[in-house]
């Protein structure tokens, strides 16, 4: 079986659906990650490990010295496929000579839709240029803490002793 015959037994909805949660998924992670990341920042990790570091003699947490967790996004998802759809009209025409009987069938309502994986052999008869596969893609960019987090830490470095 080709890719080209293998994607037109996906349902579309279901691919945007399964890329759509997935990237939910992933976000998910990525943002408990970046929370687990922030707190080992704060100098305390959440087993009660003090991952404060020695600056100048004294203990300091990242935080306190300027670093700040980072944060991804997905951005610009693109789910791609290519197929060649092609609608034809055709009626029934019956013609009779001396004897012999034509008859050119069609459809009940006269038109039919086809659709065609670009595949190599399409490509090649049509002079079609694409590729014959899906293509899904998204792009993570990173981004701010949330406003709220950061308006808690400098909250917290205030509150500490110095």
């Amino acid at each position: 079986m080709s890719i080209g015959r293998d994607l037109l037994n996906v349902p579309m909805g279901d691919m945007i659906r399964q890329m759509a949660f997935a990237i939910a998924d992933a976000q998910v992670q990525l943002d408990d990650a970046s929370l687990r990341v922030a707190e080992m920042m704060s100098g305390k990790a959440a087993d009660g490990t003090d991952t404060t570091i020695s600056f100048a003699g004294d203990p300091v947490s990242m935080l306190e010295l300027g670093f700040t967790p980072t944060f991804y996004q997905f951005i610009d998802t693109i789910i791609e496929v290519k197929i060649a759809i092609k609608i034809t009209s055709e009626s029934t025409t019956t013609t009779k000579r001396k004897g012999y009987t034509t008859t050119l069938s069609a459809d009940s309502k006269g038109f039919r839709i086809s659709t065609t994986p670009v595949d190599a052999t399409y490509t090649a008869k049509y002079s079609y240029t694409a590729e014959g596969s899906s293509l899904l893609r998204t792009k993570l960019a990173p981004v701010p803490p949330p406003s709220i987090l950061e308006e808690r830490i400098r909250a917290l470095i205030n509150e500490t002793p110095a």
